[in-house]
C-alpha cells in the first residue's frame, strides 16, 4: 500500500446496528466524495435479520439498500475458518458487532481478520480504555477487549486503528443502568459526584469514524481518543436538573457499595458496569485532547443530546 493514502475498495462493516448504521450512514457518502468507488461497501448481518426481520432491522435493511450497500448474512457462531475465508475479499474490516455472539466474539473476529491477512482493521473497541483498565476489573468483555489489543499489537502485518469513544451518550439515561432515572426523577453518581465519565452519540462516532478510517496521511497502529463530552456525576446532575426544570433525588453510590453489589450479583451485567465506571480510571480522558478537538469537528455534548431528546 502506497505509505499514506486510504485505499477505499473492499471494505467490509461487521453489524447493522445502531453502531454499525451510525458508521454505514457516514462513511458511504463520504467515501464517494473522495473519489468513485469501484466497490460498494459490504455489510455483514446476522441470518436473523433477513430471514426474521424485526421492525428495526427491516426499517434498517431498506436504508442499507438506499445506501447502495452490498449485504452479506453470515452467524457469527460459526467457525473461525469459513469468517476468515470471507475477510479475504477484503482490505479493511470495521467492527462494529458487539457481543451479539456471546463471549470470545472479539478475538474470534480478530483472529479471523489477521488469519486473512487483511490491510487494516478497525476493532470493535468503540468504548473505554482497556490499557488502563487492563486484566482483572471483573469485567470479562473488558478483560476480552484488552486481550484483542495485546493480539493486535503483537503482529506487523496487518495495521488496525482503535477508536475509543467512551460510553454512548444514551446510556447515562438508561433506566436499568440507573445512573440518571427521567422518569423516577432520581440520579446516582458512581464512585462519587467528582467521578468522570467520557460519553459520545453513536452518530458522531459514525462521522468521528469515517473522518478517522479516510484521514490522509493514513492512521496506522494508533488508540485515537474521541469525545462528545467528558463529564463529571455531579455535573451531570447540574445538566439533568437545569435542563429538565426538576429537582432530582441524587445519591452517590461509592465504589465499595458497587462492589458489594457486584459480589452479591456477579452475573449482573448493568451491576459490573456500574462497578467498572465508578472507578473512573480509563473511563474517561480530556475533551480538548481528542481528534475531534484538535481537528475542530464538532460534537453533541450531553446538555445537546438531552435537550434534543426531551425535543
Amino acid at each position: 500500500m502506497n505509505d499514506t493514502k486510504v485505499n477505499i475498495e473492499n471494505m467490509i462493516v461487521l453489524g447493522a446496528g445502531q453502531l454499525g448504521m451510525a458508521v454505514l450512514r457516514a462513511l458511504v457518502p463520504a467515501r464517494s466524495q473522495r473519489q468513485t468507488p469501484k466497490t460498494p461497501i459490504t455489510v455483514l448481518v446476522s441470518p436473523q435479520m433477513i430471514h426474521a426481520p424485526s421492525s428495526q432491522d427491516s426499517e434498517n435493511l431498506s436504508a442499507l439498500r438506499q445506501l447502495g450497500v452490498e449485504i452479506v448474512a453470515f452467524d457469527l457462531a460459526a467457525e473461525g475458518d469459513a469468517l476468515t475465508d470471507l475477510f479475504k475479499r477484503f482490505r479493511t474490516v470495521v467492527n462494529c458487532t458487539g457481543f451479539v455472539a456471546g463471549p470470545g466474539t472479539q478475538l474470534k473476529i480478530t483472529r479471523a481478520a489477521l488469519d486473512a491477512g487483511v490491510e487494516r482493521y478497525f476493532p470493535w473497541q468503540f468504548g473505554v480504555d482497556y490499557d488502563v483498565v487492563g486484566r482483572g476489573s471483573g469485567q470479562p468483555v473488558f478483560d476480552e477487549q484488552y486481550e484483542v489489543r495485546q493480539l493486535l499489537r503483537a503482529q506487523s502485518k496487518t495495521e488496525w486503528v482503535i477508536v475509543s469513544t467512551g460510553m454512548f451518550t444514551s446510556f447515562l439515561f438508561e433506566p436499568a443502568f440507573d445512573v440518571v432515572n427521567l422518569e423516577h426523577g432520581t440520579m446516582h453518581g458512581l464512585g462519587s459526584w467528582e467521578t468522570k465519565v467520557t460519553v459520545t452519540t453513536p452518530e458522531d462516532v459514525g462521522k468521528l469514524t469515517t473522518h478517522i478510517l479516510l484521514a490522509e496521511p493514513r492512521i496506522v497502529d494508533e488508540v485515537v481518543y474521541v469525545a462528545g463530552d467528558t463529564i463529571s456525576y455531579g455535573r451531570l446532575a447540574e445538566v439533568v436538573e437545569r435542563v429538565t426544570g426538576r429537582t432530582f433525588e441524587k445519591t452517590a453510590w461509592s465504589l465499595e457499595k458497587l462492589r458489594a453489589d457486584l459480589s452479591a450479583a456477579p452475573g449482573d451485567v448493568m451491576t459490573r458496569y456500574r462497578a467498572a465506571f465508578a472507578a473512573g480510571d480509563g473511563m474517561w480522558w480530556d475533551r480538548s485532547a481528542t481528534y475531534n478537538a484538535r481537528e475542530g469537528l464538532p460534537t453533541v455534548d450531553v446538555e445537546a443530546y438531552l435537550r434534543a431528546r426531551l425535543g
